[in-house]
């Protein structure tokens, strides 16, 4: 293998996703992966720092992209609209790139730390989009609850574009979990 293999993070990613599924979380270790995937060690952690962020690497993306979209929404938007719609628009490109979507979902599923480092990652979605949305001069409080709602939806409409395997669009599944939102608070 090359030292600087373009294909080299991918194969780590697949590797760990296969021993995950295969041993499970805690039953694998970073040399497990590397040499599953041809490399060794030492290039593992040219990639990931550790063994959890070979299934959370380039969510550190997520955030900004999104605070991003919230601020290039329209002006006129309701706070909640302004965030469903940068949601909207960012899961649609995530999802396009995300490859394992089921498999890595059960491998979190199985794990409390990856579920506490997939909390943390959501809770850094959460303040992007609180922060956006004071920026454009929502009030803390309710920019705070708008995120909390937006952050949980989000998560709802990815799991159910995961359960969907391909027959339902991010799109369609935040919209259906949108209206769920609203018929909730709306009810009486």
């Amino acid at each position: 293998m090359a030292r600087w293999d373009p294909g080299a993070e991918q194969r780590l990613k697949r590797a760990a996703l296969e021993l995950y599924l295969e041993r499970g979380y805690d039953h694998v270790t970073v040399t497990d992966i590397a040499e599953r995937a041809g490399l060794t060690r030492r290039s593992y952690f040219r990639y990931f720092p550790d063994k959890r962020e070979v299934l959370f690497g380039g969510s550190e993306h997520l955030p900004p992209a999104l605070a991003d979209a919230v601020q290039a929404a329209d002006p006129d938007a309701a706070p909640l609209t302004a965030a469903l719609d940068a949601l909207t628009l960012v899961g649609t490109r995530l999802v396009e790139q995300v490859q394992g979507a089921a498999e890595r979902r059960a491998v979190i599923d199985a794990s409390p730390e990856l579920q506490e480092r997939e909390r943390t990652k959501g809770a850094a979605v959460t303040r992007a989009i609180r922060d956006a949305l004071v920026q454009r001069q929502v009030e803390a409080e309710t920019a705070e609850l708008v995120a909390q709602l937006a952050t949980v939806a989000f998560g709802n409409a990815l799991r159910r574009w995961i359960d969907a395997e391909g027959h339902a669009g991010f799109a369609e599944c935040l919209d259906t979990v949108t209206d769920q939102l609203r018929a909730a608070l709306t009810a009486t």
